[in-house]
């Protein structure tokens, strides 16, 4: 099965469009997501064997799913995170879950389901405890992405043996969810809301995997390629949309302004290049380390992550105060971009990588350098 990355790069006026006419009221993109779900954007990700679009831990499976990410981050970074939550609950699925659990998300998948990763405990952290009518669920999930929209989302949870398990859990009945925690300033139509699970009755069929697997190396920070892949999409949008407002003005030739345009597709660049290196790594476990896999997605996020932030000053630099107008859709993309960009712990991530490769040679691959 082939994945129509021309039909997907059509789309993006149509979703780019949506996102600015939902940000003001934070509303959730429901007819991107239903353009997405119609080209096979939900299911690219699911193992070949059952319906998705590449072979597994292969560097066309990397790349292939890199481009269908940048490429929906291009059109709207709200939809982006959704759908790189999707993907994330996929691969997990995949990796920790029986085959049983797999073909049961498959045919979710196949139907329509969009699924979600929620981790981020709220005020009351989720636990599992075993109760007399069997194991139950106690407290909340905040900074859920696509709260009210998700049908099933893996969540993680303690437990009385203070583990931490990963469940998948259908949204509905027994969840009370509140689709806006509001007050983001950017990415305020990814539907980020909490969920409270009190009391939601859970089996043994529900439990993904093993008590730790969430957090197992090197999976826990490889998959940090596919926000990378989303934000590169908007680093290049934003790259894009510099060049195409000055030159509607005329002020592309002027010395200090293509000095700008230069760093911007420098930047953009390097971030391309860095989210290459790390899609490929990490899709190809059998062949490295895990601390290999782990120290170059941590280098190649706080890559991405200035790459970002070095496009968003020189759209503001270079535009000036039409910039900051919300009318103007340079100054939705910087706020969305920045948002998206606040991964977590980011001195952390760059020192461990730091302490790694300290002691030994960064990886260089064939793969990585086409």
């Amino acid at each position: 099965m082939s994945f129509p990355f021309e039909a997907l790069a059509a789309c993006r006026a149509e979703l780019e469009a949506e996102a600015s006419a939902n940000d003001a009221q934070a509303v959730f993109p429901t007819h991107g997501l239903a353009r997405l779900r119609a080209l096979g954007v939900l299911s690219a990700a699911l193992p070949l064997a059952s319906g998705g679009c590449w072979p597994d831990a292969t560097s066309e499976a990397a790349v292939g799913l890199l481009h269908l990410l940048r490429l929906v981050g291009q059109g709207s970074l709200a939809l982006g995170r959704v759908v790189e939550g999707h993907v994330n609950a996929l691969r997990l699925v995949s990796r920790y879950g029986s085959p049983a659990q797999g073909a049961a998300v498959a045919a979710d998948v196949h139907a329509g389901a969009l699924l979600g990763v929620w981790v981020t405990d709220g005020v009351h952290p989720l636990h599992l405890e075993q109760t007399a009518q069997g194991l139950a669920l106690h407290g909340q999930k905040a900074f859920a992405s696509g709260a009210g929209h998700v049908a099933q989302a893996l969540v993680t949870a303690r437990t009385q043996a203070d583990t931490t398990v990963m469940l998948r859990v259908a949204i509905g009945q027994g969840c009370a969810v509140h689709p806006s925690i509001g007050g983001l300033s950017g990415m305020r139509g990814a539907g980020t809301g909490q969920c409270d699970f009190d009391g939601l009755n859970v089996t043994a069929e529900n439990l993904i995997g093993q008590a730790g697997d969430y957090v197992r190396q090197p999976e826990f920070s490889a998959g940090a390629w596919r926000a990378m892949a989303v934000t590169l999409g908007g680093i290049e949008r934003l790259a894009t949309v510099l060049r195409a407002q000055l030159a509607a003005r005329g002020r592309a030739q002027a010395p200090a302004q293509l000095a700008r345009i230069g760093q911007a597709l420098i930047a953009t660049q390097t971030a391309m290049d860095w989210t290459r290196r790390a899609a490929l790594v990490a899709t190809m476990q059998d062949r490295y380390a895990a601390g290999d896999i782990t120290a170059t997605v941590n280098l190649a996020r706080i890559a991405v992550e200035r790459a970002g932030l070095e496009v968003i000053e020189l759209v503001q630099r270079g535009l000036g105060l039409s910039a900051f107008i919300n009318t103007n859709v340079a100054e939705r993309l910087t706020r969305d971009l920045a948002t998206y960009l606040r991964q977590p712990a980011p001195d952390e991530t760059l020192c461990e990588a730091a302490a790694w490769f300290t002691q030994r040679d960064m990886l260089c691959t064939e793969e990585a350098f086409p």
